[in-house]
């Protein structure tokens, strides 16, 4: 496959070269990966991308190709380009596992090696996860307003065609039904579904002439479009020729315009009234979790969402920074830095994460501990439960959960929020974030 080693900024080599010439490159380092705060307006985030980050980080080397356009363009030095030749990532990795809800300040990617070797994964481990994460924060929330109702993803011809699969998966953790890409479906496992867009329709004789083309195709459990003309009229003609084939209507219909809260109650009706009660209504047309919400009184049995979980204003930044917490000094030993910034603070020191949960299995904080702290004294029947685990160790990498566990991860961690999660309304984080047994919170 190919190398990930360039799916980075040109900045990271030649911090690499100038800190292999003062010798810092060797020192020990610790990077974590968290967001200051969540996009405004949220509740929680969804950490997504962690699979496909250590699938990037096991392909980070440099072979002749990548070696020969850094020395063709004069990027770093020679003896700069003789480490990159040798560089295979050699440190530990601890992470949040996919599909759990974050906070600001939550490290859910830690990293530990040499500085040098660290120092060159920021963009990899940034790209992945700003975009994972922000697709699967957004997905969380249309699942969410949904109330149990399946949600396709179907946003592939709305962004890059890479971006796309990775946004199907993502959607996929967050607890997205299906989606209509089949590169993610290949790939990934994800359930594809799909039918027929209004180009099948207009390229026939007759709307009756494509109907029939399809349900001879695809057979009488099919999803029609049906607003390409005349809704009722389209669904008239559904039925009857479902009636032909022996059962009382299609398997499906899909209304992708229109006032959607008017026309899917008159298409329930009127269905009904023609004997097709089993007959699903998908609805679909820039859907979103505010648009959703509004729908959850109608008589929609599924929703098909694009533009808005995959790119624009449904999908805010998830914002994570990938900041270097501590260092080995010229003795080797690790002391804690950070940035003090205005705005843009950085917390020192290697964090260990907890969810600290009530007895009734609520989450009522995020606890940050340094390496070194002990852990608190809790009420009775509470919990600290560990959010990261080690998932690369001195090289080795370990075997991740499959999809389906990690979209039942994130079901339990969005349990564990109470209902609150589901609220769309603006607001803050839903719980703090604490640093340390000091009790000092940041929300």
């Amino acid at each position: 496959m190919a190398s990930s080693a360039l799916l980075t900024d040109h900045y990271e080599l030649t911090m690499l070269d100038a800190a292999l010439r003062s010798g810092v490159a060797w020192r020990p380092a610790v990077f974590e990966t968290f967001s200051r705060s969540l996009p405004a307006g949220r509740r929680y985030g969804v950490f997504a991308g962690l699979g496909r980050l250590l699938e990037a980080l096991e392909l980070f080397s440099f072979s002749p190709a990548e070696l020969g356009f850094i020395e063709e363009n004069r990027i770093v030095s020679p003896e700069c380009l003789s480490f990159l030749e040798g560089y295979s990532f050699s440190g530990s990795v601890e992470a949040y596992d996919e599909g759990e809800c974050y906070f600001p300040g939550s490290p859910v990617v830690t990293i530990e090696s040499s500085f040098g070797e660290a120092v060159l994964l920021e963009t990899l481990v940034l790209s992945i996860c700003n975009f994972d994460s922000a697709v699967a924060a957004a997905a969380s929330r249309m699942v969410g307003a949904a109330a149990g109702r399946p949600v396709i993803e179907m946003g592939a011809r709305r962004t890059n065609e890479l971006a796309a699969v990775a946004a199907a998966r993502a959607a996929y953790i967050a607890g997205f039904a299906s989606t209509s890409d089949l590169e993610a479906g290949r790939r990934y496992g994800i359930p594809t579904a799909g039918t027929a867009a209004h180009a099948f329709i207009l390229a026939h004789d007759s709307e009756e002439e494509a109907f029939s083309a399809q349900l001879d195709a695809m057979g009488t459990g099919t999803t029609l479009l049906v607003d390409t003309f005349e809704v009722e009229r389209a669904i008239r003609r559904a039925v009857a020729l479902c009636r032909e084939r022996g059962v009382s209507g299609p398997g499906g219909i899909r209304l992708d315009s229109g006032n959607l809260a008017t026309e899917v109650k008159e298409a329930r009706r009127l269905l009904d009234d023609l004997g097709a009660e089993e007959t699903k209504i998908v609805i679909t047309s820039d859907l979103d979790e505010y648009a959703i919400e509004q729908l959850a009184g109608e008589p929609a049995d599924a929703y098909g969402v694009g533009t808005r979980v995959v790119t624009g204003s449904g999908v805010p930044t998830a914002a994570f920074v990938y900041k270097l917490v501590a260092v080995g000094d010229s003795a080797g030993e690790l002391r804690a830095v950070e940035k003090l910034s205005p705005a843009k603070q950085s917390r020192g020191g290697k964090k260990r994460a907890f969810r600290l949960v009530n007895e009734e299995g609520e989450a009522r904080a995020e606890l940050l501990l340094l390496e070194g702290e002990g852990e608190p004294e809790l009420p009775a029947d509470w919990a600290l439960r560990p959010l990261q685990r080690r998932v690369v160790d001195g090289g080795r990498f370990g075997v991740q959960p499959d999809l389906d566990a990690t979209r039942e991860h994130h079901r339990r961690s969005l349990r564990e929020l109470g209902a609150a999660a589901f609220d769309l309304s603006e607001g803050e984080a839903l719980i703090e974030t604490r640093y340390g047994l000091g009790g000092e919170a940041r929300s």
